[in-house]
């Protein structure tokens, strides 16, 4: 029997990719080396400027990037994170503010490529009627695609500070942060009753806000395509592990018919926003997957 293909691999820490890790899921054809990136962001600019990996979590604002600047990665229909995202914009408790006051305010968010921020801010232009270029954004981080440039009313220089000691400092407004959400009643959300609105968007749309994506190296797609699938089938199959109630939201989501219809929506938001160079079509962007996966 030949030795299985090892794939560099990279993906966080879920209860779906655990199995994974460790080793509940395997495959005698392809092996998943994984490989350490804490917090998982840190592995996104190797991968789309280097090709770092053959296999990688990515976030779907710079998937869509890479695509659109021609770097060599392969987006493959398999969700591995969403999050409802509308209270991750939140406000320090001593200067609240409501969402329609955002226009010509200072809000933070770690990078303006950051998808959670994606979401925030189609989530303000949805419900409130905020374009993005209405808010001053204030960021640390450029993008992981090096050919992205942020439009013009996206400024740098944040520091050494982070996003909530400028709100505390009466620097910024608002912020946008993730998985660092601080907990306590220092601060507050921005747009109220939002579980309740992230929970009806979900129920209208079919979809929790997708967050990361994953891809494939172009080399490994292009020289060991069978490695590929089989990666792609462990990812499926590690995930129908997970037992998950009735109605509960899914994280995950895979298939090509499944993603069309949260990609486009996900171009559109990225258009408004100057997140892209040109528009994308599900078609385009899934394009070299289907010559691997086929109708998967």
């Amino acid at each position: 029997m030949p030795e299985p293909t090892v794939l560099r691999t990279v993906l966080a820490d879920y209860p779906h990719t655990q199995p994974l890790k460790n080793g509940e899921v395997t495959s005698d054809a392809v092996t998943l080396d994984f490989r350490a990136a804490k917090p998982v962001h840190k592995a996104f600019a190797p991968m789309v400027r280097d090709e770092a990996y053959d296999l990688s979590e990515l976030a779907i604002v710079t998937a869509l990037q890479a695509i659109a600047y021609g770097r060599p990665v392969v987006l493959l229909p398999a969700v591995v994170a969403s999050r409802f995202q509308r209270g991750c914009l939140i406000a320090h408790a001593s200067r609240p503010v409501k969402p329609e006051e955002l226009k010509g305010k200072t809000v933070g968010v770690r990078a303006f490529t950051q998808t959670t921020g994606m979401w925030v801010r189609a989530h303000l232009t949805g419900d409130f009627g905020l374009a993005s270029r209405d808010i001053r954004w204030l960021t640390r981080d450029g993008a992981h695609v090096a050919e992205y440039e942020d439009p013009d009313f996206v400024e740098h220089g944040v520091g050494d500070a982070s996003l909530p000691d400028l709100l505390r400092e009466g620097r910024i407004d608002a912020t946008i942060l993730g998985n660092d959400l601080p907990e306590g009643d220092e601060f507050v959300r921005v747009i109220p009753n939002a579980r309740a609105r992230d929970e009806q968007w979900s129920r209208e749309h079919g979809f929790m806000p997708i967050n990361h994506m994953v891809v494939a190296g172009a080399t490994v797609a292009r020289d060991n395509p069978a490695a590929v699938r089989e990666a792609y089938e462990l990812l499926r199959r590690a995930d129908a592990t997970v037992e998950r109630s009735e109605g509960e939201p899914r994280p995950t989501l895979f298939g090509f018919d499944r993603l069309r219809g949260p990609v486009e929506l996900i171009v559109d938001a990225c258009l408004e926003q100057g997140l892209l160079p040109r528009r994308l079509d599900a078609e385009e962007v899934f394009a070299p997957a289907k010559t691997i996966l086929g109708d998967a």
